[in-house]
């Protein structure tokens, strides 16, 4: 029989489980670029944390060792992953990478057509 620290530890390993493969199917069904690294950044940050979670956890409650690696995995990873695809998508917007043709709303056009005119 499973015991409660095994359960939730499997439960949050299945979790990250989900985001992960949730984000794999994102990434080849949504329309364009930036879609993509929405799925592909909120899965790696959501997915790889909770893996690294369970991980931690697993380690804590079965080995009775506090790996510091872990820690420091977690808070790396959610630190950077957001991050990473925002400056990647913001990079793609400025090269001119063109938007989905259904996207109603682009709120950067205006915040750049605005940073043009008051430099010229």
């Amino acid at each position: 029989m499973l015991s409660l620290k095994e359960v939730v530890i499997s439960i949050i390993l299945l979790i990250g489980t989900f985001f992960l493969f949730s984000g794999a199917l994102g990434i080849f069904r949504l329309p364009d670029v930036y879609t993509r690294l929405h799925a592909a950044s909120k899965s790696a940050t959501l997915g790889v944390a909770g893996i690294l979670i369970a991980a931690f956890l697993y380690f804590i409650f079965e080995q009775q060792m506090v790996s510091g690696k872990l820690i420091l995995g977690i808070i790396f990873i959610l630190m950077t992953a957001p991050v990473s695809g925002h400056m990647i998508s913001r990079a793609a917007y400025q090269k001119g990478v063109p938007l989905w043709e259904k996207t109603t709303r682009d709120d950067l056009e205006k915040k750049e057509h605005n940073k043009a005119s008051t430099k010229g």
